[in-house]
């Protein structure tokens, strides 16, 4: 007698097309008067035609599809070879869609996961696109904040000289060039309370790693300004906060001096001026 797991493995193998034909004119002749097996192989074309339908139909070569089949129905390779007849009681298998459903889930499985793949790869680039934007955004953003601030600078410089050249304690300084820059030409005014506005014409460039600093010479010594950076043209301008306890400036000068500058002067003198009278 025949067991409900021996029908299922014989309506498995009909639906694929690989049962000797004693077997599958005795199977057919079962499944007449069968409705739980007509029911079984019913179920299995369904899967079947869906599966074949899903995915495009490709020919495993004839040693692959042997393999498979064997290892579902020892011998069903050669069975397969024949020609299955259609039962006017009993579901019909196309010639066309013998493919087992193993090799059908198989390619199923491999086109799911290139269009995943490809999906995944869409998401990457979508990805990249929105981080770039982001960067530039971010880019944009902070180049507005430096303008920002930079023009926040420039008038706080220019309000901080206007107050200098409005104090009532204001001296000028005019200075010349020197030996190192003999056509170089600038102008301090200096104020106690409020600082110094500072202007040059025509300095050289300072080399690699040395850089401009101006200082203001009282009787008590040098005192550091501050650092000064000229452009292509050799012009320079600064707005200075000096201490304001500082003595009287006996004369303005400006040096050649190491990056970041010195507590005090040490390089060669590029201009050098004393207030008027």
């Amino acid at each position: 007698m025949s067991t409900a797991h021996d029908e299922q493995t014989l309506a498995a193998a009909y639906v694929l097309g690989a049962l000797e034909p004693e077997e599958r004119r005795a199977f057919e002749a079962h499944v007449a008067g069968c409705p739980s097996c007509a029911d079984e192989v019913r179920s299995l074309q369904q899967v079947a035609d869906g599966l074949a339908q899903s995915v495009p139909q490709r020919t495993p070569r004839p040693e692959l599809r042997a393999r498979v089949l064997d290892s579902i129905v020892p011998g069903a390779s050669a069975a397969s070879a024949g020609v299955v007849s259609t039962a006017s009681t009993v579901p019909t298998v196309p010639s066309a869609r013998a493919t087992m459903p193993g090799w059908l889930a198989l390619a199923a499985s491999l086109a799911l996961a290139i269009g995943a793949s490809a999906y995944a790869w869409q998401l990457q680039q979508r990805v990249r696109t929105l981080e770039g934007r982001l960067d530039t955004a971010e880019q944009r953003a902070f180049s507005a904040e430096r303008e920002v601030a930079d023009a926040r600078r420039t008038a706080g410089e220019a309000q901080a000289a206007m107050n200098v050249l409005a104090a009532p304690d204001m001296v000028r300084i005019d200075l010349a060039g020197q030996p190192a820059a003999a056509a170089a030409r600038a102008r301090a005014m200096w104020s106690r309370n409020r600082g110094m506005v500072f202007a040059a014409s025509n300095l050289p460039q300072a080399p690699a790693g040395r850089v401009y600093q101006v200082w203001v010479v009282t009787t008590a010594g040098p005192v550091s300004a501050g650092l000064l950076t000229a452009d292509a043209d050799g012009r320079a301008e600064a707005f200075f906060n000096t201490p304001p306890d500082i003595a009287p400036p006996t004369a303005v000068a400006v040096t050649l001096e190491p990056a970041g500058g010195v507590p005090a002067p040490k390089g060669e003198r590029y201009l050098l001026g004393t207030p008027a009278l």
